[in-house]
């Protein structure tokens, strides 16, 4: 049995967690968690995928000669995607895949990944099962549900919760005091984003690259293992260092890639507002849209015990106060 994650720098955070967990349970070792271009390598058994939503194709990625040698080394064309390497390589595997969780046109969309299964290598035998109740929120599927609800501009509902905190801030001042309150009390609370402003400070690290009601603060400085390092508390992180992981509290600001339009009663988003390049070129207006919401469905979903939000529109925030306990 291996344990299988994409294989793309954004992941090798998560790959490299895995691993340390690996190590410490009998019977298991970090040489059976593997990237996708590790097991065009040799045959398994079983694989058990986990983050499937994650797997890529060729379209948009930034390791183009990398995936053109493995694709090679099966003798495929860049015409296959990393699941096809999957099911060739296994007799039998197990997909973890959630199609609310595919952030940008690289990944396995949801008609890609069911032609896959209708059509897998060599006739594997499928069966579907869903997972009714997810373990990482404490406010459970309820939450869930009103999560996508409220992203899709449908929530008719005000959420309350003896299990689960959220809460709409206005302030944004006291929006990064109470996440330092949280990390003191519990650790694992972290300010997240959607890439709604440029990476400036990649270059420069003398420079901030997000500025709200004055306040200044940094991207993640890097993606690898950035949840548990020292800087990530004054940091703010993108999708590509959360995706994958838990946090005790999540504080997520949600930037003007996207909005809500009071005339149509719709989530809207900007194209010119989102600073993912490789997440929105090749992107449709109606596929960009469905890669922001997930991305902020995947931020607000981080927080086993809570999530916080800022929004930066005010039109959004005035639909997302409806529904949700305002911080004053």
């Amino acid at each position: 049995m291996y344990e299988l994650s994409a294989k793309n720098d954004r992941l090798t955070s998560l790959r490299k967690t895995m691993k340390f967990i690996f190590r410490s349970i009998y019977g298991l070792t970090p040489s059976q968690v593997l990237s996708p271009s590790d097991i065009t390598k040799k045959k398994y058994d079983i694989l058990l995928v986990d983050e499937a939503h994650r797997l890529h194709q060729y379209k948009n990625i930034s390791y183009r000669g990398a995936f053109k040698k493995s694709c090679e080394r099966l003798g495929m064309t860049t015409d296959a995607d990393e699941l096809d390497w999957i099911l060739e390589q296994s007799k039998c595997a197990v997909l973890f895949y959630d199609y609310n969780q595919v952030v940008g046109p690289s990944g396995i969309d949801y008609e890609r990944f069911e032609e896959k299964m209708r059509n897998p290598y060599k006739k594997h035998t499928i069966s579907y099962f869903t997972l009714a109740t997810q373990m990482r929120v404490q406010g459970g599927n309820d939450y869930i549900a009103f999560i996508k609800d409220l992203l899709a501009g449908v929530a008719d509902r005000k959420y309350h919760s003896k299990k689960y905190d959220l809460k709409l801030y206005s302030d944004f001042s006291k929006f990064e005091k109470d996440m330092y309150v949280k990390e003191e009390e519990t650790g694992l609370s972290r300010m997240v984003a959607g890439y709604a402003w440029p990476w400036i400070s990649k270059n420069d690290r003398s420079k901030k690259d997000i500025e709200i009601q004055g306040v200044k603060r940094m991207w993640n400085h890097c993606t690898e293992g950035w949840v548990h390092t020292g800087e990530a508390i004054d940091e703010v992180g993108c999708i590509h260092s959360i995706q994958g992981y838990d946090l005790n509290y999540a504080f997520v600001i949600l930037g003007n890639d996207i909005g809500y339009d009071k005339t149509t009663g719709q989530i809207i988003i900007r194209s010119e507002c989102y600073f993912d390049k490789n997440g929105k070129i090749t992107a449709s207006y109606e596929e960009l849209k469905e890669y922001i919401t997930n991305v902020y469905y995947v931020l607000m979903t981080r927080g086993i015990k809570g999530t916080y939000l800022y929004v930066c529109d005010d039109e959004l925030r005035e639909y997302f106060s409806k529904y949700i306990e305002e911080e004053n």
